[in-house]
């Protein structure tokens, strides 16, 4: 069964700015769109190299029981531009409310302009397994044992 997200857009957002929306046929991802207050909504504004900034979209979901939405970066705007998330995956739960905004950070050289309307993010819909948590007094052993980073190769 495929989950419905509901969207509903804050009083001040843009309702010509598109709903997250899958732009291909084969599209894991929505694109989630820049929906910037009216007095930046001209000009954009400027995310400086190293800087971090939350980017409003205007809406609010209400994800089903048992999803997430993941916000994950855009593949263009990465190599493009070094604009990315720093939390990513972010995750939206089931039982968040408040508004969506996107963290973007500038890891280019060159000061980027997000202007609005634009694909700033996509946004991954995913089932959630919660599990249990039990202490115990020993881990059973297995062939890679306690080796961490980059214990069984290269990279």
């Amino acid at each position: 069964m495929q989950p419905t997200i509901r969207v509903l857009r804050e009083d001040w957002a843009d309702i010509s700015v598109a709903l997250p929306s899958y732009e291909t046929p084969g599209a894991a991802g929505a694109d989630i769109r820049a929906n910037l207050p009216p007095e930046d909504r001209e000009a954009g504004f400027v995310l400086r190299p190293m800087e971090r900034r939350v980017v409003p979209t205007g809406l609010r979901v209400e994800i089903p029981d048992g999803y997430e939405a993941q916000i994950r970066p855009r593949s263009g705007l990465a190599l493009k531009h070094g604009i990315t998330l720093p939390n990513t995956p972010g995750t939206i739960d089931a039982d968040y409310r408040g508004p969506l905004g996107v963290l973007l950070v500038n890891l280019g050289a060159e000061p980027f302009v997000v202007r609005h309307g634009e694909r700033i993010a996509q946004m991954i819909v995913a089932p959630v397994v919660r599990a249990g948590f039990e202490e115990v007094r020993y881990l059973t052993d297995t062939r890679r044992g306690a080796g961490g980073f980059g214990s069984t190769g290269r990279g």
